[in-house]
């Protein structure tokens, strides 16, 4: 049955599944969405095709798996808004950054190839495959050697996460993967060039992963003192057109309009970050407003109406996540998969029978338990750096931590300090930006972990800031569609598609002032670990990761 009334398609890849959703672009109303789970997931100790073992810290996926989320949650989406699919006139698209693959001149993934199924360098590199952390360190102390200007705009550290170091870990490790290399791509651009037939380079992964600043990349001359031959990297591997956020990427074609049952022709808009289009997701436009997408991981992003350098900071981009205004971000490797990690292996099972008993899940039973408690009352701080540090030490060889724990320790003790924790990385974040002349006036909160009243109240508590939430459970889809309905010309522009489209529930969750001061205290000792770990004082957190690295190598030759 048609609305007739026009309609968009959001689409945003995640870690582990793919979901998308019909928007309606005269008032942003969610009519109907669908999720597509990955069939192979994150691989990150065996390779698929071979049952080959992967060495510590990497994380792969497999291209095709995306594909199947435009052949299933689209039309499924579609479906379930009982929307004619004439009806749609644009699709927009999301991914989690910096996930890379390596493609030939058209596009085709290199792990597709037979000759390279079995080189897991060939493979798409996960946002959080981490092992080329040797390649950032060099990176970095390079340029700081050299003092290249682009530095500071990353907080004065590129992470191992990013497009160069990646690339360079391929280029070192894997040279026949290199060599047949045409294209170093951004998954985010990569979906687009399924769906229009054209490759275009966004401009936010350039900005923020691809160290683009002031229309240059790192020169040649500071590539090839990095390692002799990696000089023509960009111009051979990495450059190519880019596309403004919002800008129209290409028409859809026929095969893909056969995948997503969309009408061919609609508009494409340019490919984007999960986090950034979230912001005009939650009417997050202006200065002060920073966004928190809180899933696996945690990214902060926020516009300002100056350039400043913030120590540890992903990036700033000018028109980054809108145009006129510059885009900061920075971010938290881990938070809801350190909560899950606890609840899977730090949970005896009578835990789990309770949560059965009582009809709920391990995570409601332990949230339960644990606002049961009075701040402090656990006696235990912990680090959230499970997944290394992203923010704003742009460290992964760092680790977790819980101090204080006893024989009297409980589950929801540390499921507690874990909250916490994460909290806590965010104040750092928000102080950090503050002290070098970004305030941060409101927090606003997107993602899964909005649904933990507790965890919220915790945030809202320890960085004393009035806490949002996002009106949507799919925001980054949102987000997308927003984007979408830019590119087909229904908005002028993303704040006016933003003010139409996004939604977003004010202060929500207020500070209380009693577990302010209480958090105060607490977090002067998460503080005080916080630097004596990741500031030098005491390096065993890498020289434990360097001893696993050598041992499980060991293991794989």
């Amino acid at each position: 049955m048609s609305t007739r009334e026009p309609l968009v398609v959001g689409v945003d890849f995640g870690t582990l599944s793919g979901r998308a959703v019909v928007v309606r672009v005269r008032d942003g109303a969610e009519l109907g969405s669908a999720v597509s789970e990955y069939r192979h997931g994150v691989i990150d100790r065996i390779l698929p095709r071979t049952g080959h073992g992967l060495p510590p810290d990497w994380a792969l996926q497999v291209p095709s798996d995306y594909v199947d989320v435009l052949r299933t949650a689209v039309p499924e989406a579609v479906r379930a808004a009982g929307a004619d699919p004439a009806d749609v006139i644009g699709i927009g698209t999301d991914f989690t950054a910096c996930t890379m693959v390596p493609t030939t001149a058209d596009g085709t993934p290199l792990c597709e190839l037979p000759e390279f199924a079995g080189d897991p360098h060939a493979y798409v590199k996960l946002w959080r495959h981490h092992s080329a952390q040797p390649q950032a360190d060099r990176i970095n102390a390079l340029a700081r050697k050299r003092g290249e200007s682009w530095l500071p705009r990353y907080g004065g550290l590129i992470s191992s996460e990013w497009e160069f170091a990646k690339a360079l870990e391929v280029f070192e490790e894997a040279p026949e993967v290199y060599a047949r290399m045409r294209h170093w791509v951004e998954l985010a651009d990569w979906i687009v060039w399924q769906l229009t037939g054209t490759y275009v380079r966004n401009a936010c992964t350039a900005g923020y992963k691809g160290i683009l600043q002031d229309g240059r990349y790192p020169s040649a001359e500071f590539l090839e003192e990095l390692a002799p031959g990696f000089g023509s990297f960009v111009d051979d591997k990495l450059v190519h057109p880019l596309g403004a956020l919002g800008a129209k990427a290409g028409s859809l074609s026929a095969q893909a309009a056969e995948w997503t049952g969309l009408p061919e022709g609609i508009a494409v808009a340019v490919g984007n970050v999960d986090a950034h289009v979230t912001a005009p997701a939650v009417q997050a436009v202006e200065p002060g407003q920073m966004v928190a997408i809180m899933g696996t991981s945690t990214c902060h992003v926020m516009n300002g109406a100056e350039l400043r350098e913030v120590p540890g900071m992903c990036g700033v981009v000018d028109g980054g996540i809108v145009s006129g205004k510059w885009g900061y971000e920075a971010g938290q490797s881990g938070v809801g998969d350190i909560f899950a990690w606890f609840v899977e292996h730090g949970t005896p099972a009578s835990y789990v029978d309770d949560a059965r008993e009582a009809g709920i899940s391990v995570h409601e039973l332990l949230t339960r338990l644990a606002s049961m408690q009075e701040i402090g009352e656990h006696g235990l701080v912990a680090l959230d750096w499970h997944s290394g540090n992203r923010s704003v030490l742009v460290d992964h060889e760092l680790s977790g931590v819980v101090v204080g724990q006893t024989l009297a320790t409980r589950p929801e003790d540390t499921y507690r300090a874990l909250l916490e924790a994460t909290a806590f990385g965010t104040r750092t974040i928000i102080e950090t930006f503050e002290r070098a002349g970004v305030p941060v006036t409101e927090l606003i909160v997107a993602g899964g972990l909005v649904k933990n009243p507790l965890l919220m109240q915790i945030y809202a508590d320890v960085t004393n800031l009035p806490l949002s939430v996002a009106g949507s459970a799919q925001s980054p889809a949102l987000g997308s569609a927003i984007h979408a309905a830019v590119a087909a010309g229904a908005h002028a522009d993303v704040p006016a598609a933003a003010l139409a489209m996004g939604s977003v529930r004010r202060a929500v969750h207020r500070p209380i002032a009693e577990n302010v001061k209480a958090y105060n205290d607490l977090y002067a000792e998460y503080a005080a670990l916080h630097d004596y770990f990741g500031r030098g004082a005491n390096d065993v957190m890498h020289r434990l990761a360097a001893r696993r690295r050598s041992v499980r190598k060991g293991l794989h030759r």
